[in-house]
C-alpha cells in the first residue's frame, strides 16, 4: 500500500484513535499528523502557501506524539508518522525519548518527518535561531542519532551540548527511525543525501519527484549511501487526489503519497469521506 492520511486542520476535532483504526482498516498505508505548538497573533512572516495571511486553522494544530500515541495504541500496521515535527522547537534530549517509546511500543512504525519553520516570531520564541534554523536541525538531528545508538551518548555541538548520560529505550527500528526532510529549499536533497533517509516534498508534482529522484541517485553515489536508501514520500494532496495521480508520482520515484482529506465536523462524516476516498486510491 502506498498512499497514506493527513490529519485534517483543526487537528484536535477528531479521536486519534478512530482516525487510525478507521484508516488503518480501508488500507490507508500511513498516518500523519503535524505541529506549530504556538502561533504568534500578530507575525511579519508571511505563509508559504499564499504569500499573505496565515490562515485560521493554523491556530488549531493538536500535539502530534500525543495524538499518535493514541493511534498506536488501537492499530497494528499503519506508519505513524510527523508531517513535520519543528525540529528547532524541541529539545532533542526529550524528543529522543518521546520517539523512541513511541517507535518501542508500536514496533518500528514510527515515520520522523522534520523541518525547520517558517514562521521567524514562533520559532524565536521557542528557542529557535531562524537565521541558522536548519543548521539547527542538523545538529539535533545528529544528536538524535547519537542518542538513539549509544549506550552511553554526548554531544558537542553549538546549540546542544550534553556530557555521556544514558537515554533508554532505545528505538525498535535499527539504527533509528527514517528521518525526513520536508520542504522545497534549494539545498534540501543535499541535507537529505549527507544526513537523513528521505525527502517529504509539499505541493510536489510528478516532475519535481522525477527530478529529485535523479538528484537524489546521483548524490548517494556522491555520498557513499545506497540510492534506495533516500526515499521520497509525497506529503499533503488534495482530497480530490485519483489513483491514476498517485501512480505518476510512484512512477517518477516516490515511494509513498498522502492526501489529506477536509475537515468534517462529525466522526461519521469524516469516516464516510475517507471511505469514499479508498474506494477512489486503493488498487
Amino acid at each position: 500500500m502506498s498512499v497514506g492520511l493527513v490529519v485534517p486542520l483543526p487537528a484536535y476535532t477528531l479521536d486519534p484513535a478512530f482516525f487510525a483504526r478507521k484508516a488503518e482498516e480501508l488500507g490507508f498505508e500511513s498516518l500523519w499528523y503535524h505541529e506549530h505548538p504556538i502561533l504568534p497573533v500578530k507575525s511579519e512572516s508571511p505563509f508559504p502557501a499564499t504569500g499573505g495571511e496565515i490562515p485560521w486553522t493554523y491556530a488549531h494544530f493538536t500535539e502530534p506524539y500525543i495524538a499518535l500515541a493514541m493511534a498506536a495504541a488501537v492499530t497494528e500496521r499503519i506508519k505513524l508518522c510527523t508531517g513535520i515535527t519543528l525540529l528547532p522547537e524541541r529539545n532533542p534530549l526529550i524528543l529522543a525519548k518521546q520517539i523512541s517509546v513511541l517507535d518501542l511500543h508500536s514496533q518500528g512504525r514510527f515515520v520522523f518527518g522534520i523541518g525547520a519553520g517558517w514562521n521567524r516570531e514562533e520559532t524565536t520564541m521557542m528557542g529557535g535561531d531562524f537565521d541558522h534554523r536548519w543548521t539547527q536541525a542538523r545538529e539535533a538531528v545528529l544528536a538524535l542519532k547519537e542518542l538513539w545508538t549509544k549506550d552511553e551518548a554526548e554531544f558537542h555541538g553549538r546549540y546542544y551540548d550534553f556530557p555521556p548520560v544514558y537515554m533508554n529505550p532505545k528505538p525498535y527500528q535499527k539504527p533509528h527511525p527514517p528521518v525526513l526532510l520536508g520542504g522545497n529549499a534549494r539545498n534540501v536533497l543535499q541535507r537529505v543525501a549527507r544526513w537523513a533517509d528521505g525527502w517529504l516534498p509539499n505541493r510536489a508534482t510528478p516532475e519535481m519527484v522525477e527530478g529529485g529522484r535523479k538528484q537524489l541517485d546521483a548524490l548517494a553515489g556522491e555520498y557513499g549511501r545506497a540510492p534506495e536508501s533516500l526515499t521520497i514520500s509525497v506529503f499533503g494532496q488534495p482530497p480530490d487526489t485519483t489513483r491514476q495521480q498517485v501512480d505518476d508520482f510512484l512512477n517518477a520515484g516516490a515511494l509513498r503519497v498522502s492526501v489529506w482529506p477536509q475537515h468534517c465536523d462529525t466522526e461519521e462524516e469524516m469516516g464516510e469521506q475517507i471511505e469514499r476516498m479508498a474506494e477512489r486510491l486503493m488498487r
